[in-house]
């Protein structure tokens, strides 16, 4: 009897030494643990740059250093800048349909759509600081020399399909002078003379070895990262169904010859309300559309039926590779 309670003592003071190592050194990975533990829900990762790609025809290499670290702030800005980035391939579903066939019938190469996206995020009503209006960002002076009607009525710059149009000529213009796109879309930003001045005064031949302005400097490569996500959404973490994008829009279009003394009656008479009107027809400026010369203008009058997102619908998507299914 003595005997077994000595063997029972015995094993509770090892069970005991025992449950007091593990406790100290199980102290110790929590303090370790703890040590170590991020600081933060989650991780950010910087995201892999390509060896190289290809934009408007022309092939861009990224092992230069400023090549390199250019591509890397501007793909990891849009990466993790979210719900911008997601605003864009929702409005994108609505514009690049319009765009495109302008490009090509144009002769401007299709990656020219990305200059619009990063000049406005594809949002026709946009205005700069400098007051540079629509979804190309001109000027008055500049949408005046490049057929755009500005008067207090009417403002061109932001008709979409004729600002695409100048749009498109201002960078035919560029490419023949400069001989690239990455010169034509670089004197979109900064201006043709500055890049031709640039590249004689700096003795280079690549306006993207210029030493520009910070925000010329990084424009060509905003392009460059932002057709890179649209190409390859998921690879960089946007997943879009198709009934998260805006859809594509259907217009009645109505031609009018002579003066609207009233906008809201006229829309009204096409069974939607004044700010409908105006939110597709964003060059109409003023109340009432005055045309003493008698000039054509086409309005568009968006049908009933898409003015409604209806539950179960399968909306257009313009580039399968934006969504999962």
């Amino acid at each position: 009897m003595k005997k077994s309670a000595l063997l029972i003592s015995f094993s509770i003071l090892i069970i005991g030494l025992g449950i007091l190592f593990i406790a100290l050194t199980s102290g110790n990975n929590i303090e370790k643990t703890e040590s170590e533990r991020p600081l933060v829900l989650s991780m950010t990762a910087s995201v892999a740059i390509p060896e190289s790609m290809e934009f408007a025809g022309e092939r861009i290499t990224f092992d230069r250093y400023d090549k390199r670290e250019r591509m890397d702030r501007e793909l990891n800005s849009f990466t993790y800048f979210h719900s911008t980035t997601l605003l864009l391939f929702k409005r994108a579903n609505r514009f690049f349909p319009v765009i495109e066939p302008i490009l090509k019938q144009q002769g401007v190469p299709d990656d020219l759509k990305y200059l619009a996206v990063i000049e406005s995020s594809l949002d026709p009503r946009a205005v700069s600081p400098a007051r540079a209006a629509g979804l190309w960002q001109f000027l008055q002076s500049t949408g005046k020399q490049y057929g755009l009607e500005t008067t207090s009525d009417v403002d061109e710059r932001y008709h979409v399909e004729k600002s695409t149009v100048a749009a498109c000529r201002y960078l035919k213009e560029a490419y023949h002078r400069h001989g690239s796109w990455s010169a034509a879309a670089l004197s979109y930003n900064g201006g043709q003379a500055r890049v031709t001045n640039g590249l004689r005064d700096q003795g280079v031949d690549d306006s993207l070895d210029l030493w520009l302005v910070e925000e010329t400097s990084r424009y060509y490569y905003r392009m460059l990262a932002i057709k890179q996500i649209f190409e390859n959404p998921q690879q960089y973490g946007f997943v879009i169904r198709p009934d998260h994008l805006y859809k594509p829009m259907q217009f009645k279009e109505v031609k009018v010859f002579s003066s609207i003394p009233d906008l809201a009656t006229f829309a009204k008479q096409h069974n939607i309300t004044y700010a409908q009107l105006k939110d597709f027809n964003s060059w109409l400026r003023n109340t009432s559309l005055s045309n003493p010369s008698g000039k054509t203008y086409t309005l568009l009058i968006p049908t009933q039926e898409d003015l409604y997102y209806k539950k179960g619908e399968s909306p257009k998507v313009h580039n399968p590779a934006w969504v999962v299914k």
